[in-house]
């Protein structure tokens, strides 16, 4: 464990490891290889606890998902990797799809929620759903309160010319984050409606970031004014003194699955089961929010901190993860929306 981790935090991993494990067992039980896309700090606790409650060796890799499926793909003829965690789920079906992860299905598939079993269906059982996140809007409440501005409750509020150069989005060809808004927006929208609503509200971004949590920590430094975030990425910028604050649009959103997955080839496979099966326990699911990142758990029984958003209280489209993590069809559309909309003059 790292020396500044919090008290709380402190005493969460030492009750995690002592459930999972009785002294004796930890000793040296083989080794792990794990590509992590979440946040730091939430990679460092699974590897710490893991490798103290089993004894397995975790050698952690800290890669977004857009790199981890490039390494799995260019790795496929002789892989280095053991298990994909987290990252948002449409690299993760990409990767099933493609042949790249190993067909698995948890007995813990029962103790999830419906999105999270779905998931699992969808892929063949070849990725699972361990956490899911609402896409909505940051603010600076500051910022909005000093130019006047009325905070965002639609998709069509972000059209408002006063919004001109106010907005932070990331590049959907780099963010699971902005690839999630393009494919929430066609669901919602229509396509057609879906590009015309992307190319009006174009003249209204200010940049395209490489990475879908550049454009909230922005929002929260007064950088930018507005952005188009998972909104779970908001408490912990706020928990750091940020005057940021988040709302999803009441016309209908999205949601990341962030997934797992165990790679196909795998060369410890007996311990890429035992990590999978562990991570999907309640006790091991609340790593997310003792990291300060709060998404919901896919298991149902796993304590939630206050700061995780009220899915009941959200209103989401029925979106079709199969359709829109298909390779074909988010290369269609990342293709669109380069010709149609990042090309054009702001």
């Amino acid at each position: 464990m790292r020396p500044h981790a919090t008290p709380r935090l402190a005493a969460l991993t030492l009750a995690t490891a002592a459930t999972f494990v009785a002294p004796a067992q930890a000793q040296e039980a083989g080794q792990l290889n794990v590509i992590c896309s979440v946040q730091a700090e939430w990679c460092n606790m699974i590897q710490t606890v893991f490798a103290r409650s089993t004894g397995i060796k975790v050698n952690m890799s800290l890669k977004g998902s857009g790199e981890a499926l490039a390494q799995l793909i260019a790795e496929r003829a002789n892989p280095k990797t053991d298990v994909w965690f987290g990252g948002t789920g449409d690299p993760h079906l990409q990767a099933a799809e493609q042949g790249l992860s190993l067909e698995y299905k948890s007995k813990a598939l029962p103790q999830l929620h419906a999105w999270a079993q779905q998931q699992a269906q969808q892929s063949g059982y070849k990725t699972v759903g361990i956490y899911s996140g609402p896409l909505g809007f940051g603010y600076n409440t500051e910022l909005i309160a000093k130019k006047k501005l009325a905070v965002p409750k639609t998709w069509n509020d972000l059209l408002n010319p006063a919004l001109k150069g106010e907005i932070q989005v990331a590049n959907p060809a780099s963010s699971g984050t902005a690839y999630t808004m393009v494919a929430t927006l066609v669901q919602l929208m229509g396509e057609e409606k879906a590009f015309d609503y992307m190319k009006a509200l174009h003249k209204n971004i200010a940049t395209y970031t490489r990475s879908g949590t550049a454009p909230i920590k922005a929002a929260a430094r007064g950088e930018t004014t507005i952005s188009i975030s998972f909104v779970h990425d908001g408490p912990g910028e706020a928990m750091q003194g940020f005057p940021v604050a988040t709302i999803t649009p009441t016309d209908g959103t999205g949601a990341e699955i962030g997934s797992m997955s165990i790679i196909k080839g795998s060369r410890n496979l007996d311990a890429a089961k035992k990590f999978y099966e562990w991570a999907l326990t309640a006790q091991a699911q609340q790593f997310g929010a003792a990291a300060k990142q709060f998404q919901l758990p896919s298991n149902k029984a796993t304590p939630l901190d206050p700061r995780i958003p009220d899915f009941k209280s959200i209103k989401f489209i029925n979106y079709d993860y199969a359709k829109y993590g298909a390779s074909a069809e988010r290369r269609r559309l990342l293709a669109r929306w380069e010709k149609d909309v990042n090309s054009l003059p702001r």
